[in-house]
This record gives C-alpha cells, sequence and structure tokens, in this order.
C-alpha cells in the first residue's frame, strides 16, 4: 500500500526535497496497530492492539490472537504471525 511514510525514529512526517514522502506503507501501519490501544484512531475506536499492554505477559497467544484479528480487520492477509527467538515476525500484506 502507498501512503504518506513516517520517520521511524520521531514517527513524524518524513519530508524529501521539502514535500511529503510518500512509498509502501504496509510495515508502517502493521507497527502503528501494534502500538496503538483501542481508542487511541478517533475514526477507528476498535483498531489496535496495545503490545505494550502484552510485554509482561507469560503466555503469546491472547497477544499473537489480537495482532491476527486486528490485521485482518485493516485488510491484511494473514500468511505467518510468530514468535521467534523472542522476535516477533510478521508475514500480512494487504489485500490487492
Amino acid at each position: 500500500m502507498t501512503d504518506i511514510l513516517l520517520d521511524t525514529t520521531t514517527n513524524d512526517l518524513l519530508l524529501q526535497a521539502n514535500d511529503l514522502k510518500a512509498g509502501n506503507s504496509d510495515q508502517q501501519h502493521q507497527a502503528l496497530l501494534l502500538l496503538f490501544d483501542k481508542g487511541s484512531l478517533k475514526e477507528n475506536p476498535e483498531a489496535g492492539v496495545g503490545a505494550f499492554k502484552h510485554i509482561e505477559a507469560e503466555d503469546t497467544a491472547e497477544f499473537l490472537r489480537e495482532v491476527r484479528t486486528q490485521f485482518a480487520g485493516d485488510g491484511m492477509q494473514i500468511n505467518k504471525i510468530i514468535f521467534d527467538n523472542n522476535k516477533l515476525l510478521i508475514d500480512a500484506p494487504y489485500h490487492g
């Protein structure tokens, strides 16, 4: 998906030659969905995983289930979402 990009360190709009930079935003959308708590997005208050609430959880199944639900609800095709060596691996491109 092409969209306006954010700077990955500051989350400010990314500028290039004094203009907004656009590009593939799939990973950016995934990261934002992971970080946002429900209610963070006014236009879609049910969107968001709230990853920080799950940091100390012993069982990752609930977190992974919520990620799959949110990503599918945002129009992604879920191929794989797993933890491997304490790293979240995501293969979930947008449809079409």
